[in-house]
Formats: C-alpha cells, structure tokens, sequence
C-alpha cells in the first residue's frame, strides 16, 4: 500500500484554555476526495487551517509526502485554499484574478494569459474574461477563485465550506463541478462543509467531528448506514435510535428490550454481553409503513404525527406507544396510496440486518 499524501499525528491545537483539535491522527491519500464534516466549533476549519499553514499545532505532527510541515509557512506549501467568501480581488478582471498567483511567482505575462484563459474555459466563463470580477454572480466568481487555485497545478487543493453562500440550484451544479475536476486531474481535495448533501454527494470519504474529536471516518455508505456511535448517528440524521438491554444471541441476531418493546438487531463483531445497555439505529429508509400487522423481524405500532415533503420523497414522523418518535423516508406515491391522515394508527417493521448497533456504552 503507498504511503499517503498527508498524515496526521497525535495533533493538537489550543487558544489558550480551549481545545479546538485534540489528539488527531488520520491519513489523507493521494488523489481523493476527502469531507471534513461537523457542526460550528467541532474543529474542521481549524485542521484545514493547519494543513495550510495558516494555524501551528499546539502539539503532534503534520506531515505532507512524509516532510514535517508544523513550521513551514504558507506560501511555502503546495496548498491553496478556496476560502467561503473567495477572497477575489474586486478590482481585478476575472482573467487578473486567475493570474495572480502566476504572478507572483515571476511567470511570464503571455503565459500567465494562456494559462488563465484555458482554466477560465475549463469552468465554462471564458466569456468574462475581462469583465471586472465584481459583476459577476456567485457562481461565476465561485469558477474564478477555483480557477486562481487549480491554474497554479498544485497537489492537493483545500477548499473551505465554499459553497455555503450559493442558491441550491447552483450548490448542485457547483458540485457536478467539482468532481469533474477532482477524477480529472487527480488532485487531492480536502473540503470542509457543515452540509450532509455535499459532503455524502461528493467524497470518497468523510471525517465527521465533534468538539475537536474525530468520531468516525469512513464512505459516505459506511456512515449512513451503520454510524459509530451515537453522536454520528443524531448528526447524520434520519436515524432511529433504540436503546435498551440485550438478552441473548442467535444466528446473528441479538434480542434487545427496550421501552418500546423486544426486537432484534444484527449481532456486531464484538457482541456485547447479556443486561448490557446499547443501541442500534435504523436508517429511516429501511423502515416499512403498513396498514396491518406485518410479519417481520422487527414491528411497532405508532401513531402519525406530520410529513415533511421534499419532492418525490417523504419524511413521516411518527409516534410510538412509549412517545418513541419515530422517522420513516418512502416516495410520495406509495404514501398517498396508503391515505393516511395526521392520528392515523400503523404499523412498522424492519428487518434485524438493518438494525446497526452501536459501539458499547455509546
């Protein structure tokens, strides 16, 4: 197996009393697509920070193709950063902004153009050029500053939330982009978000944080459907938890009882033992909504509270005999077939192989 492009070890950044990274160790490999995910604080944009140079570690090690890089500055790494709000030169033309960085670095003015226009015709705005940068929309001046950092060639590009200010329309044509890119020229991509949609649509794989603690990496696949621990599987969302104690095990299957009854979960590769509290969860999509009582591993009764409707798939929320609430995602047609209105009484059921429990004590 190669060596990867970027490693992490046992770093650790502090201001002053507060911990915002605490103890990471991750490999980032050559040529992939890697999310960093989590809510405000979790310390995402701080590690991104530090693979750019801009913050040291308080302690641990940063290296990029196996060089120490805790001290070396900024504009002495092949890592450019894609911040949210661009950072474009408002009073350049889209073509002066791209060549900026080539500037710098003492390349000639007719290369500097022909190196520019050929990216600025890679993302599709060729036409603007020499249109003043600041009368461009968000999508344009999205394609210039990713322009200004891909036409420097670097290894590894970081990109900041940076799509976090763009309409949804063009959040989904921004990410078409950005993969294209990514397989095309087999950069690295480093890309921190708060959104679920962009990280899951986009990555090989993803790192979710919590208060500077790295809480899972995996696939997008691997973390929606079978989630860690807890905190990853409230935060991935449309999860259903259940908690109880475990009671025996049987071809693969162990019996958990919970306050909404027994039911059955895939037995992990370390079973816990008996009267052991755990939880699983169930991806909300892999729950069944009937009329009548099903025969299935796994079954409750619920009542439907609301439906949250986003295009031809929706959210019902349930709830259950013990005030479990309780989330099933189906297409909207085969809701609508099932007539049902909010207080309806109905069944649910799941099967045990997609009953994910968690690690122990989480």
């Amino acid at each position: 197996m190669t060596e990867p492009l970027v490693t992490f070890r046992n770093v650790e950044k502090r201001f002053d009393d507060f911990v915002a990274v605490r103890d990471m160790t991750l490999d980032i490999h050559e040529g992939e697509f890697l999310a960093i995910m989590g809510s405000s604080g979790c310390g995402k944009t701080t590690t991104l920070r530090m693979l750019a140079g801009l913050d040291t570690p308080s302690a641990g090690e940063i290296r990029i193709e196996g060089r120490l890089m805790n001290d070396v500055k900024p504009h002495e790494r092949d890592t450019p950063l894609v911040w949210q709000s661009l950072a474009l030169f408002p009073f350049l033309t889209a073509r002066e902004n791209v060549e900026f960085g080539l500037k710098m670095r003492g390349v000639a003015a007719d290369e500097r153009k022909k190196r520019a226009l050929d990216w600025l015709d890679r993302m599709q705005i060729v036409e603007f050029a020499d249109r003043n940068v600041a009368t461009l929309s968000g999508g344009q001046k999205q394609r210039v500053a990713l322009a200004r950092s891909l036409v420097m060639e670097p290894q590894m590009l970081l990109l900041d939330e940076p799509l976090s200010a763009l309409d949804a329309n063009l959040v989904i044509r921004m990410q078409g982009v950005l993969t294209r890119l990514q397989k095309e020229l087999g950069i690295t991509f480093v890309y921190v978000t708060h959104s679920q949609s962009e990280a899951f649509a986009m990555a090989d794989r993803v790192v979710i944080m919590s208060q500077g603690d790295i809480a899972q990496v995996g696939s997008p696949k691997d973390i929606y459907r079978t989630p860690a621990n807890r905190f990853v599987a409230e935060f991935v969302g449309r999860n259903n938890i259940f908690t109880g104690k475990t009671g025996g095990s049987d071809n693969g299957k162990t019996k958990v009882s919970t306050l909404q009854g027994a039911f059955l979960a895939q037995t992990p590769d370390n079973p816990p033992g008996p009267e052991k509290q755990v939880s699983f969860t169930v991806s909300a999509d892999l729950m069944t909504l009937t009329l009548t009582e099903p025969d299935a591993d796994n079954k409750a009764k619920a009542t439907l509270i609301s439906e949250e409707f986003i295009g031809s798939v929706v959210t019902v929320f349930l709830e259950g005999q013990a005030g479990q609430e309780y989330k099933v995602q189906m297409q909207e047609r085969a809701l609508a077939e099932l007539d049902l209105s909010p207080g309806a009484d109905v069944w649910l059921s799941w099967e045990a192989e997609n009953a994910n429990m968690l690690e122990t004590g989480s």
